[in-house]
């Protein structure tokens, strides 16, 4: 005995299986894990605007800070409690600032000492050597910190901020977050 296959039945349960399937995963991945994650970034102290885009490797993160955020303490917050979203996932944060031609042309004055000091691994010479600079400009305000992954600047010029942050690890090239 012959058995015979109705080709509409088995298309629609493919279709059907295909759509119950990627629908979870998206469903999944959106609300379990992308949403939870930009609720963290959006609720950090300092953070105005944010985008996210969550990758199977890597975690990619645009942030707008308020001219006094401290991006340390960002980032620190984004590592620590979106941990388990992002699990080993390399997270790369990227800060959008608002161009400022003079705070631009400050810091490649700066540029070429902070670099010595990252490659040195002589961090305590970076606060002296931006409050060298920034003894030349009354209305500059550098500050500088550091944890075990990054160096993070902050220079206000005025009503004008930039955030640098400088990764520990040595790379060849230039900077992704300069």
């Amino acid at each position: 005995m012959k058995m015979k296959l109705r080709v509409l039945p088995v298309i629609l349960s493919v279709i059907i299986s295909a759509g119950v399937l990627f629908g979870g995963w998206f469903a999944y991945t959106s609300f379990a894990m992308e949403n939870p994650l930009s609720h963290i970034i959006n609720t950090a102290p300092g953070v105005t605007n944010s985008t996210m885009k969550l990758s199977s490797n890597q975690v990619d993160v645009e942030l707008t800070l308020k001219p006094d955020a401290n991006l340390r303490q960002v980032v620190e917050l984004i590592k620590d409690e979106g941990a388990s979203i992002i699990g080993k996932r390399t997270v790369n944060i990227t800060i959008k600032n608002q161009p400022s031609d003079k705070l631009d042309q400050w810091w490649s004055k700066a540029l070429f000492e902070v670099a010595q000091a990252m490659e040195t691994k002589h961090y305590a010479d970076i606060p002296t050597t931006l409050e060298k600079y920034a003894n030349g400009v009354p209305t500059m305000n550098v500050d500088s910190e550091m944890d075990e992954y990054n160096v993070y600047i902050r220079l206000t010029d005025g009503d004008t901020t930039k955030f640098i942050m400088l990764p520990r690890i040595s790379q060849i090239g230039v900077w992704p977050n300069e």
